[in-house]
């Protein structure tokens, strides 16, 4: 059954390229998240006053890949401890933060956020929540690292081999 889950990791250019490796990952689509005014541009976000955070729409196979695997995936590609920042990406449009659309979807985020931090020995600044409202990015930001290979990301390249080989044990 397809499910989706909106992931801000940081710049969006990066987290998408990883969740379209995922084996279940059925598509993908960058925007913005849960912020405070209506269609947004990439330079209102820009500005740090937006409330918007640079999401990834994963939308996903739940018969092929676990909410609990997406999210197990998620971890693998941010640094959870990090606030408004993601690799050199500095404010608040690079927070982390997971949005559920389906309430049903919570408890498996809290379960991974407590087993994350338990891990981590530290709160987790991986901000959980209800979408609030997410509008597509401009064109030019989707599938923007497989229309530029060599443009910018703040994911080391390693992460994007390990997606694609990951499977889901459930």
């Amino acid at each position: 059954m397809k499910k989706e889950i909106y992931l801000a990791g940081g710049c969006f250019w990066g987290t998408e390229h990883f969740f379209k490796q995922v084996a279940g990952v059925l598509s993908t689509q960058v925007g913005y998240a849960n912020g405070h005014s209506e269609n947004p541009t990439y330079q209102d976000v820009c500005t740090d006053t937006t409330g918007f955070a640079e999401t990834v729409r994963v939308t996903y196979d739940d018969e092929v890949a676990s909410l609990r695997f997406v999210l197990d995936m998620y971890f693998k590609a941010i640094d959870p401890l990090s606030v408004n920042q993601q690799g050199p990406d500095v404010g608040t449009q690079y927070r982390t933060g997971i949005y559920y659309t389906d309430a049903a979807q919570l408890p498996v985020i809290e379960e991974k956020v407590r087993q994350v931090a338990e891990e981590l020995f530290a709160p987790l600044a991986v901000e959980v929540g209800p979408l609030v409202n997410f509008y597509p990015a401009e064109d030019y930001h989707q599938d923007y690292l497989d229309k530029n290979p060599t443009g910018y990301c703040h994911l080391p390249l390693e992460l994007f081999k390990m997606a694609r080989e990951a499977r889901p044990t459930s």
